[in-house]
């Protein structure tokens, strides 16, 4: 099998500011690009401190998830949504007018951001021992766990909060296998 396989760390994540300068975003890892163009798929982490607006991405479609504080709600082209709680995630079209409510303090959460028409995508969130198996093309494991241990094909990997696994090029079948809370996101390029 031939594939690439990096571990990124949190604590090395850039930070920039929302492309509608309402807050700021770490970003984990994207496809290409630069700034807040040209990618076809990008993971992030931001910091909501107070309720307001979010940017539009159009042409792109969004999945978002609480990863800590009380939560939010959010209000999508007029229409609430359900209160979104921790690992709870969300999808929405990046063109929709969105603003968040917070339910309590601030929150951090969790962001993927892709083109639907270049890209498809899968996200879930795991607990515990788990094991599966993914032909994406690209296949990112993003840790809510102080420790994980992510084991791709022969490779083993240990990870920290927020630490994320990155497997890119892959032309085949690929294990997985996982062992405390995380996201799995597969990206196949149409």
């Amino acid at each position: 099998m031939s594939y690439e396989l990096k571990v990124l760390r949190a604590a090395g994540y850039p930070r920039m500011p929302w492309k509608n300068g309402g807050g700021s975003t770490e970003e984990i890892t994207r496809d290409a690009g630069a700034g807040l163009d040209g990618f076809g798929w990008r993971l992030s982490i931001a910091d909501i401190a107070e309720s307001g607006g979010f940017s539009t991405f159009a042409g792109y479609q969004r999945v978002i998830t609480v990863l800590q504080g009380d939560g939010m709600t959010l209000c999508v082209d007029g229409e609430d949504t359900r209160p979104l709680l921790p690992l709870d995630p969300f999808a929405f079209r990046g063109e929709s007018q969105v603003s968040c409510t917070l339910l309590g303090g601030a929150i951090r959460d969790f962001n993927l951001i892709y083109a639907p028409q270049r890209y498809s995508a899968r996200l879930q969130w795991l607990e515990g021992e788990q094991r599966l198996f993914s032909s994406a093309s690209t296949l990112l494991v993003f840790s809510v766990s102080d420790a994980l241990k992510v084991q791709i094909g022969d490779a083993a990997s240990q990870l920290g909060r927020h630490d994320c696994v990155q497997l890119d090029s892959n032309a085949g079948l690929v294990e997985v296998s996982i062992n405390a809370a995380c996201c799995v996101i597969e990206l196949t390029a149409h």
